[in-house]
């Protein structure tokens, strides 16, 4: 998969930019901001329907503007496809084949991408929520029932959470609540825990080639609710442990069980990192689990994934670069880079090189 160009409207510090990208490599260089995040941020919402780094949607929206439009050109499987997302201050909306589509569920499995951000580096080491968002980033690619899924258990969360903030809750509404949380929230821990499985397996083998085989990386699904196979089992599960904990939860004022509370483990030789790893342990399991993406894409949907680049190889050392250079030889990479020595620039395919500024991109020789 690859996308060919990329058309932007009104998008962050974009008035209008085409852009054609080539089939392997993109150099994006040009310095702090001047857009080039906001470029891979655009190619990127063409897979998910939304940002990778912000939740409120209308921050992509130039300033003084009311709406913004990004479509792209993509190539899968010898075809031609377009997708593009417009979005007002009141209204998302997309277009894929000339066909108009309103709800983000509708977008997925059209376009796969991957990003990897110096975000992602601190992964490992930072909160439980950072763990859960790079988690449902992918499941809600692979699998969009998933995404339906974790709405519904949302939404039924957040109506929970309101009911348990009044002075004097009404516990029969709230335990229909409690049914409909444990009945997808059964669904949503099934889907994570096959999701770790494979990552565990896929990472495991890819933190050996990083390492030299040195240690052995483990990634485990780390519930606050014991997790059982069977959903109907999970399901009773979850509604005794909400029942359990009405009291505490009342007087907090929110859930403090279930899935939005999961974490994954991540343990190099039988010690947890975020506690007991080093820097450079840290940023290896990092750069494993963010290869382990690319691969688990590959085999679950057959396409080879766009990878977003976002001015990670500046933080990496030389012996990960060149593992990240030598490991991404089948897709088409968008990199973006205030500045690239001659060595590193010597070790890329090559490809195309931009150079953005002030929310213009140029190509250069």
């Amino acid at each position: 998969m690859i996308i060919k160009e990329i058309n932007i409207f009104d998008f962050r510090n974009y008035q209008i930019a085409d852009v054609g990208f080539h089939e392997k490599i993109n150099i994006i260089r040009g310095g702090n901001g001047q857009g080039k995040t906001n470029l891979l941020e655009a190619v990127s919402i063409l897979s998910m329907g939304k940002s990778f780094r912000t939740k409120n949607d209308t921050e992509m929206i130039r300033f003084n503007s009311e709406y913004f439009k990004v479509k792209g050109l993509f190539l899968r499987d010898d075809r031609e496809m377009s997708i593009e997302m417009r979005l007002s201050r009141g209204e998302k909306g997309f277009i894929i084949d000339g066909i108009h589509k309103k709800r983000n569920a509708e977008l997925l499995e059209h376009v796969y991408t991957v990003v990897f951000s110096p975000e992602d580096l601190k992964i490992v080491k930072e909160d439980p929520d950072k763990r859960r968002r790079f988690l449902d980033r992918e499941l809600f690619q692979l699998k969009p029932l998933y995404y339906k899924e974790l709405a519904r258990y949302k939404k039924a969360l957040r109506n929970r959470n309101n009911l348990l903030k009044a002075e004097h809750p009404d516990w029969e509404l709230i335990s229909v609540y409690d049914v409909y949380m444990a009945e997808s929230g059964a669904r949503v821990m099934s889907f994570r825990n096959e999701f770790i499985e494979k990552l565990n397996v896929v990472s495991g083998e890819t933190g050996g080639r990083i390492s030299g085989g040195k240690e052995k990386l483990c990634v485990l699904y780390d519930s606050n609710v014991p997790f059982f196979p069977s959903s109907s089992d999970m399901k009773e599960a979850l509604i005794e442990r909400y029942n359990e904990s009405r009291e505490r939860d009342n007087a907090a004022g929110s859930t403090s069980a279930g899935p939005h509370r999961d974490d994954i483990k991540i343990m190099l030789g039988g010690e947890d990192l975020r506690k007991y790893g080093s820097q450079g342990q840290q940023r290896t399991a990092a750069l494993a689990l963010k290869l382990a993406e690319l691969k688990i894409i590959k085999e679950e949907t057959g396409v080879d994934a766009i990878l977003l680049l976002d001015d990670v190889l500046s933080e990496l050392d030389h012996d990960r670069q060149n593992f990240l250079i030598r490991s991404f030889e089948e897709n088409q990479i968008l990199l973006t880079a205030a500045d690239l020595s001659e060595k590193t620039l010597n070790a890329l395919p090559r490809g195309k090189m931009l150079e953005v500024k002030n929310g213009e991109v140029f190509d250069t020789v």
